[in-house]
């Protein structure tokens, strides 16, 4: 999980054109940002009341669901606690 988020944080400042492995990095991201998006609306919360619950920035929020974003572990973790879950039950079933 360590080695993905990672790998995820080097390849966005790389472009797609360095390596082919750039576009599965990008597609996780967008993964993971859908995720976020599907389990906040879920719970019925806006992006700026779950930003707020995860001690993240709203703008920054926007940018982790719309997969533009690298997420980090402790940001993960943030997330996570907002849900009430775990990193790992947050990331199972994306990778």
């Amino acid at each position: 999980m360590l080695l993905v988020l990672t790998s995820l944080a080097y390849a966005s400042r790389l472009g797609a054109e360095h390596t082919p492995r750039i576009g599965g990095m990008q597609e996780l991201q967008k993964k993971i940002g859908d995720h976020v998006r599907k389990l906040r609306t879920k719970r019925g919360w806006s992006q700026e009341h779950f930003a707020d619950v995860c001690g993240i920035h709203r703008g920054h929020m926007g940018q982790i669901e719309r997969g533009e974003k690298d997420v980090t572990i402790s940001t993960l973790a943030k997330i996570g606690k907002g849900l009430e879950m775990t990193v790992s039950a947050f990331l199972k079933g994306i990778a």
